[in-house]
């Protein structure tokens, strides 16, 4: 059995040092996670007033003091840690996620799908959709409303992700509607970590929550409070892509058929 979770919390926009300390808080909590998952854009709040806003909140991955923050815990509590991080790339704002490790950085995913206002901040993602080999599985890393898009999912299931860490800013409560199917139609774990609280005219809905490969949420957090949830997993259950001794959820694919897709 291994342990996942997720923290759910409320950042301050545009404050850096407060996400860090809030973080560094509850951390502890979630220490016998060996994969937690923080929210979207965990770093720096999510309702900019405008992309110059962004921008003055905004860090390079090699020169971010929340990047190495994010290092030195998951080097302290020898576990992986998924963090939405507002990343600065030269001229150009991405809305990214990081997977840091015992051993340091591993890698990042920039957010594909942008939702409303993001377009006049974000440029879409050029990172690819990685997944990365933590030892007792393969994980990969989506964001918020890349939910709705099913091609992601499945490209990440195919390259062979037992987990995948959904760094969210959720608004509705639509992706506990959709995300279950996700789950048991690639047969995999996944992680929403939510946050909550209020940014302009913005309301965050929390209820942060973990899908298995079943469809069944196992495990979900309140609307409205800081959370730090940790569940037991069998990663077996993400490696069984039969859903009937005849059927299975790869290999059943018929891409001659899906050439409209293109």
């Amino acid at each position: 059995m291994n342990k996942i979770g997720y923290i759910q919390f409320q950042p301050v926009l545009g404050d850096i040092d407060a996400n860090i300390k809030k973080i560094e808080s509850l951390f502890p909590l979630g220490k016998k996670a060996d994969l937690i998952v923080l929210p979207e854009l965990a770093s720096s709040g999510y309702n900019f007033a405008s992309r110059d806003d962004a921008f003055t909140n905004a860090e390079e991955l090699t020169k971010s003091k929340f990047v190495e923050f994010i290092i030195a815990s998951a080097k302290k509590q020898n576990q992986y840690i998924v963090a939405g991080f507002n990343e600065k790339d030269g001229d150009t704002l991405f809305n990214t996620s990081i997977l840091v490790g015992p051993q340091g950085y591993m890698g990042k995913y920039q957010k594909i799908h942008l939702f409303l206002n993001e377009k006049d901040i974000f440029k879409p993602g050029e990172a690819g959709l990685p997944v990365f080999d933590i030892g007792f599985c393969k994980t990969s890393m989506l964001i918020c409303f890349d939910y709705i898009f099913p091609e992601v999912w499945r490209i990440v299931g195919m390259k062979g992700a037992d987990i995948v860490c959904h760094a969210s800013n959720l608004i509705t409560t639509n992706a506990q509607k959709c995300i279950p199917a996700q789950a048991f139609m690639n047969k995999m774990f996944i992680i929403t970590a939510n946050r909550y609280g209020t940014e302009g005219n913005i309301t965050f809905g929390g209820n942060s929550f973990i899908t298995n490969p079943d469809a069944q949420i196992i495990d979900r957090a309140v609307s409205d409070k800081d959370a730090v949830n940790v569940v037991d997993i069998d990663i077996s259950e993400a490696r069984n892509k039969f859903v009937t001794p005849r059927n299975h959820v790869f290999n059943d694919r018929v891409p001659s058929n899906y050439k409209d897709l293109i």
